[in-house]
């Protein structure tokens, strides 16, 4: 099985270096046309450069089409115009790689509300300014692949990185809302966790690691995710050749009788309510309540609780 992206249109932010700039290589290697989005700025956002035209000049001599656009993915309207712009050359756009990100890492305690708030914004904000830039765009056409770059500090959390895990689990539950909103349209919405060795992590990986961890390791996971045939809310992993899925999991309910229900009464059962069996990864926010309505109905009866929460 051979995957092409011939006749695709897909932007990429953040293309500039790093892993960016591996996606829009392969892209174009595979037929896409590639708007390569990059600010140019250093690690913490300040600065710029002439990176995406770089890379531009790297896909155009291996015969590929390309474009820079150095918009900031931090204003929306500049988003917009980045879409008009692929539309007004090449027809339409595809895909959707939201890469561009920054750190100002800090302990919680040192962090002004200003670094929060600047990460936060480019990571978070960005990805769903870029997306929302596209979203007419791919309902139009009933097609769209979006990929959301989240994290393992958001998923599992990492000391100093408070604004970046908050930015980063932010963007999986986008992805999760997307996935629901867009599947009428062929909107397929997925989150890649990616561990490599790119200038964000230069000063914090051992030079072995940061070599085992190149870039171009990732690729794989991310293009298949942006695919035609690529699934929907996913969250994988990625780094070293080492692939993995993770999900947002939720065990069974615990329903506590009215007379259980005080905070004494919470305390005794937490064992029960914490214990990590007969787990789930449910699709959407509803299956919470069902979770709970069936917990009731194992208690009283399936006559006496109510069999959905929807009227």
């Amino acid at each position: 099985m051979s995957i092409s992206f011939k006749d695709r249109v897909a932007i990429v932010t953040g293309a500039g270096g790093g892993l960016g700039k591996e996606y829009a290589l392969e892209l174009a290697r595979r037929g896409a046309k590639v708007v390569v989005n990059d600010l140019g700025g250093s690690r913490d956002g300040t600065g710029t450069s002439d990176a995406a035209a770089e890379v531009v000049a790297e896909i155009e001599a291996m015969g590929g089409e390309a474009m820079a656009n150095g918009a900031s993915v931090t204003e929306f309207a500049q988003m917009e115009e980045m879409v008009a712009k692929a539309k007004e050359k090449w027809g339409g756009v595809h895909v959707l790689i939201n890469n561009a990100g920054v750190l100002r890492d800090k302990s919680f305690a040192k962090m002004s509300p200003e670094d929060f708030e600047f990460v936060v914004r480019v990571h978070l904000l960005g990805s769903a300014y870029a997306t929302k830039a596209c979203w007419d765009t791919f309902r139009d056409q009933a097609y769209g692949r979006i990929l959301m770059t989240s994290s393992s500090t958001g998923l599992f959390g990492n000391f100093g990185q408070a604004n970046y895990g908050a930015a980063k689990l932010g963007l999986a539950g986008l992805t999760k809302t997307l996935h629901l909103e867009g599947a009428k349209y062929n909107i397929r919405c997925n989150s890649l966790s990616p561990v490599a060795g790119t200038r964000m992590t230069q000063d914090i990986f051992p030079e072995q690691a940061f070599e085992l961890f190149g870039p171009e390791n990732v690729v794989p996971a991310a293009l298949f995710l942006v695919s035609e045939d690529s699934p929907t809310n996913a969250i994988v992993g990625a780094g070293a050749g080492g692939f993995h899925s993770a999900w947002v999991m939720m065990n069974d309910a615990v329903w506590l009788k009215e007379e259980d229900r005080t905070v004494e009464g919470f305390a005794a059962n937490w064992d029960k309510i914490s214990e990590q069996s007969n787990l789930i990864a449910p699709q959407s926010g509803a299956e919470q309540s069902g979770a709970i309505l069936k917990a009731m109905q194992q208690v009283l009866g399936a006559d006496a609780a109510p069999s959905s929460t929807r009227g």
